[in-house]
């Protein structure tokens, strides 16, 4: 067997490190709510068809070339209504969260964007525009991080420190990310409980992992979350698996949220007893993504990869 194979099957070995929380957390929870509304894949935007995914819509989609008007309300849906309906549950109950933001959308929703920055979320790359990274040749991903960083400093005064594509990177998303140099991680992995370091380009780079499971994606058409009852006994059930282990072996849960998905009223109900549930809890550590990279930073250093 080649020494060379890609991918760490590996990882901890059933041997996790204590991340050592602040104020010794059985968990950390982190928040992301993903901003896309208005970047997404759109004859508008001089795309030869529109998106079609991450919606109510059940069915075919609309000829190529012309606007799906049906398509288009439901995503309006997120920035007009159900972001502030999230962020007012957050700000009720003192919740800090990571934004995994579209600069585009953001761009295109100003009162929104200036609402996440006054709460001091983190806004995290998650591409110039809602489209897939994996398909963008090497020179226009590189375009599109540059844009991205470029726009969300302008918007919030501040660059992005963590970077997040549209479900896949590429082969050189990484790469470019470390290039690049102000990023401290990303979020293209799904593979651990735990931040984990990789060696890119001569250099050490922080990984932490993202969720697909604890995501109310699973709300978009073809669902597997029927209502929001299923929606809170999943995120429930990780949780309270998650924080008995870490009794001994503290890990991380991060729950991905959309906001013209759970931010429709049933939905937002659900939400809003997981995060009671949450706070019911001591020795929880409720954080924003950057804060996780910072603290693992401080107190993890990169470990050499060693082969299987």
């Amino acid at each position: 067997m080649s020494d060379q194979y890609p991918r760490d099957m590996n990882g901890y070995a059933g041997q996790t490190p204590d991340p050592k929380w602040p104020g010794k957390a059985r968990i950390a929870v982190n928040f992301v709510l993903n901003i896309e509304e208005g970047s997404e894949t759109n004859v508008l935007h001089g795309d030869a068809r529109n998106e079609g995914g991450l919606s109510e819509v059940v069915g075919g989609r609309h000829p190529a070339g012309k606007r799906d008007l049906g398509l288009e309300s439901l995503y309006d849906y997120g920035p007009r209504a159900g972001a502030w309906r999230v962020l007012r549950l957050f700000r009720e109950r003192g919740i800090p969260m990571t934004i995994f933001g579209c600069a585009l959308a953001l761009e295109r929703a100003p009162a929104l964007t200036e609402a996440f920055a006054e709460a001091g979320y983190d806004i995290a790359g998650h591409g110039w525009r809602w489209v897939n990274q994996y398909e963008l040749d090497e020179a226009t991903e590189r375009e599109h991080i540059e844009k991205a960083i470029e726009s969300i400093r302008r918007l919030t005064g501040d660059r992005p420190y963590g970077w997040y594509c549209r479900y896949a990177p590429s082969d050189n998303t990484r790469r470019l990310l470390v290039e690049e140099g102000g990023f401290l991680y990303d979020s293209d992995s799904y593979s651990d409980d735990l931040p984990y370091w990789e060696r890119v380009a001569g250099k050490d780079h922080l990984v932490i992992p993202y969720t697909l499971d604890t995501n109310d994606v699973k709300f978009g058409a073809p669902a597997s979350y029927g209502s929001g009852h299923d929606f809170f006994n999943h995120l429930k059930d990780s949780f309270d698996q998650l924080y008995e282990e870490g009794a001994d072996a503290p890990k991380m849960l991060s729950i991905g949220l959309h906001t013209r998905l759970v931010g429709r009223p049933g939905r937002a109900r659900a939400l809003a007893r997981f995060l009671d549930h949450v706070l019911s809890h001591s020795d929880v550590w409720v954080t924003r993504r950057v804060d996780i990279a910072r603290h693992w930073i401080a107190h993890h250093s990169p470990v050499t990869k060693r082969n299987p």
